[in-house]
């Protein structure tokens, strides 16, 4: 967060999409939101809406309101296809990290 409002260190959202990263791995459902924010706006990355329904729907299964209305605001804009897709993809992290453990 400190990287991406640039709070107390220079505006870097790279460093900020590096960060969010390895805490969206880990499973931290701030970071994992925070990660579809970027993904949905384009900041660090090239903007894809499937992979930030991808990161709402992981956060959100967590219980976190705000991804949960991120997610369910950015689902008026997909089609059926790309829900479908996210939906996949986000089972894939929960399985591979099951296995993980």
């Amino acid at each position: 967060m400190l990287y991406e409002n640039g709070e107390g260190v220079a505006q870097n959202y790279i460093e900020a999409f590096s960060w969010y990263s390895r805490a969206a791995e880990r499973g931290d459902a701030y970071a994992q939101n925070n990660l579809g924010a970027m993904y949905q706006n384009g900041r660090a990355v090239l903007q894809d809406p499937v992979k930030a329904y991808t990161w709402y729907c992981l956060s959100a299964a967590q219980g976190n309101t705000n991804a949960i209305n991120n997610r369910d605001n950015l689902v008026r804009m997909l089609t059926a296809a790309q829900v479908a897709e996210g939906q996949q993809r986000a089972a894939t992290v929960v399985i591979r990290k099951a296995k993980n453990r």
